[in-house]
């Protein structure tokens, strides 16, 4: 596998793919591996080997969840904002395809502006096999970009276990073949989320405004201080019928659950701006301690 990427692109990767990835594989983990209540048994005589004894389970190899990554590609940038869950196919050694068209219109109609720039996993490195994810998705994407993330805990290590790969031509004792190379990437930070969360507002506050110049015109025609316009009331009346009903219980459940999501991305990325800080408080304090121990002859603090 080459070292580096040589295609010169810039990949910006938003703190919710890495949420949305590290859900998905705690949900599968749990889900295979649910926690196991221990038995006891006992002989009817009171004799045995032992009186208790308990089932010993071997736990089960770490899982490997899919995924597809959508965004946006303005130039040499490319911008990953969001991501879905796939369905993996162990037979075939493949995604559902029906399942990915499906998964692929619905979040076009939500999101008109993002395309599928190529797919996520999890795993220490990228395996043979994920060659053939990638060529499969090709024909959505001809330069499909491959996230992976390292769900082993490393104590030691600092940066994020997060690795976008791409794939590159390259010739091979004669042959030529389709590689995985490493890609740099920025984590995208908060302050282009307050920038977008910024004009959110800003468009909700001037459609607040114009609810209440609606709202006015609407109580002055019921008092009759202006006249009645059918065409009008019949408009007013078609655009509440595509209001959704914010009473319901549903919509309650997916609110608190959206509000949450927003509060989890905005402490991640605050974690992750600490972290960052820190380790370079760190890093300058060994260096200019270190530098002391030599003139003193003692030995580094960290």
């Amino acid at each position: 596998m080459a070292s580096s990427s040589s295609s010169g692109l810039t990949f910006k990767l938003h703190p919710l793919v890495i949420v949305n990835i590290s859900d998905h594989y705690t949900r599968v983990k749990s889900q295979m591996n649910p926690p196991v209540a221990s038995t006891s048994c006992s002989n009817t005589n009171g004799s045995g080997n032992g009186g208790d004894s308990a089932a010993v389970v071997a736990p089960a190899p770490p899982p490997r969840v899919y995924g597809c990554v959508i965004g946006v590609q303005r130039g040499r940038t490319v911008e990953i904002f969001n991501s879905f869950e796939l369905l993996y196919d162990p037979s075939t050694d493949s995604l559902d395809r029906a399942f990915l068209l499906k998964k692929q219109e619905l979040y076009k109609k939500v999101f008109p502006n993002f395309y599928v720039l190529g797919w996520y996993s999890t795993g220490s490195d990228a395996e043979e096999a994920d060659m053939h994810i990638h060529k499969a998705l090709m024909d959505i994407n001809e330069s499909p970009v491959y996230v992976l993330l390292n769900p082993a805990i490393n104590h030691a290590q600092k940066d994020l276990p997060v690795t976008i790969y791409e794939s590159e031509l390259h010739v091979i004792d004669g042959i030529p073949q389709l590689i995985f190379v490493n890609s740099s990437y920025t984590i995208e930070s908060f302050i282009a989320v307050a920038a977008h969360l910024t004009s959110i507002h800003s468009a909700i506050k001037m459609l607040n405004s114009r609810i209440r110049v609606l709202h006015h015109y609407l109580v002055a025609m019921q008092k009759g201080e202006i006249p009645c316009e059918n065409s009008l009331l019949r408009q007013v009346s078609s655009l509440l019928r595509r209001l959704p009903a914010i009473e319901s219980e549903k919509f309650q459940d997916d609110f608190l659950m959206e509000y949450s999501d927003t509060l989890l991305i905005t402490y991640l990325a605050m974690f992750t701006n600490c972290s960052s800080t820190m380790n370079e408080l760190v890093e300058k304090f060994n260096t200019a301690y270190d530098r002391h121990s030599r003139r003193g002859g003692r030995t580094a603090f960290m």
